[in-house]
């Protein structure tokens, strides 16, 4: 079998079953988790501190953190609590999440996202891998230095990424690009070649492409479409991720509607084997690592199980 780079996001009803799922992911030899900070649900990165004292290898993952509502210094301040923790545990994934979200529930005017993502991510390295900041630009003025007792703990900082702007951003500056339902051949076609130009402009090496994958452990494809769909409709009424479909080649109706052209490409399902080979596929196409989210058809806690196995 071949070695498969695969992390699972954790996504639960509450803290205590968060740490469960993440406890029974180590158990079943995974070794990353990932989970998303959102809304106002309980908060990945608190929870996240919690699971590093309950668990002892397994890697923690952020896909994401959204940038405007929180400064990148009470951010790095986070970092430093869950790598003081879990050392060389923990990847902080951030982004600058969607208009609908930052504008219209939290009322935070956006700018421009990718100016934006460059300052936050500038002032999260300058603390996280120098121990200060003197930073000065359109969004942030920050002059910090971490105490003299703390040392710089080096974490990878990922960013979040659809379009090409965003995938040469990640090759310039971040530790890795996190994508999320973007069809295979986009990300070898589109977001490779822009990571591999902002490297190459920056003079630095490639990072890892992550690339975000839905997998359902299912073999009944209407079945699979139905709740992929339930789960995955959000995203066809979001203007960012509407624009990267149409660059794919598969544009969404007006009303935002997913088709199943669309889903088939996006949702890895079948048996635990074929899952396996499809994810290793994917992988030695060129994708370097993978972040599974698993989309439940019938039975959640078993297909979730399934899924470890096939994953470890």
């Amino acid at each position: 079998m071949a070695t498969l780079r695969a992390g699972l996001v954790i996504a639960k009803p509450n803290p205590v079953a968060v740490l469960a799922a993440i406890e029974r992911a180590e158990a079943g030899g995974l070794d990353a988790v990932w989970s998303t900070v959102g809304g106002v649900a309980p908060d990945a990165v608190t929870l996240f501190a919690a699971a590093a004292v309950r668990t002892t290898r397994i890697t923690l993952g952020t896909s994401i953190v959204p940038t405007y509502p929180r400064h990148p210094a009470v951010l790095a301040s986070q970092a430093l609590a869950i790598t003081g923790l879990a050392p060389g545990r923990f990847r902080l994934g951030i982004g600058p999440s969607h208009r609908p979200t930052i504008e219209g529930a939290f009322g935070i005017s956006m700018g421009t996202p990718l100016d934006h993502l460059r300052e936050y991510l500038n002032v999260l390295r300058d603390l996280l891998w120098n121990g200060r900041t003197d930073f000065a630009g359109t969004y942030y003025t920050v002059h910090l230095a971490l105490p003299p007792t703390i040392a710089p703990p080096r974490t990878p900082l990922l960013i979040s990424a659809l379009r090409a702007n965003a995938f040469r951003l990640a090759g310039e500056i971040a530790d890795g690009a996190i994508s999320w339902i973007c069809p295979v051949p986009y990300l070898i076609g589109t977001a490779l070649p822009a990571m591999r130009a902002g490297a190459e402009a920056a003079r630095r090496p490639v990072p890892p492409l992550v690339g975000h994958v839905p997998v359902a452990m299912h073999t009944d494809r209407q079945a699979v479409r139905a709740a992929a769909r339930s789960r995955l409709a959000m995203y066809g009424r979001l203007p960012f991720y509407a624009r990267m479909f149409a660059d794919a080649g598969f544009p969404v109706g007006s009303d935002g509607a997913m088709p199943d052209a669309l889903l088939d490409t996006l949702v890895v399902a079948g048996t635990p084997e074929t899952v396996r080979a499809r994810l290793e596929a994917i992988q030695a196409a060129g994708v370097d690592e993978l972040i599974v989210t698993h989309v439940p058809v019938a039975d959640d806690d078993a297909e979730e199980a399934a899924l470890i196995s096939a994953l470890a």
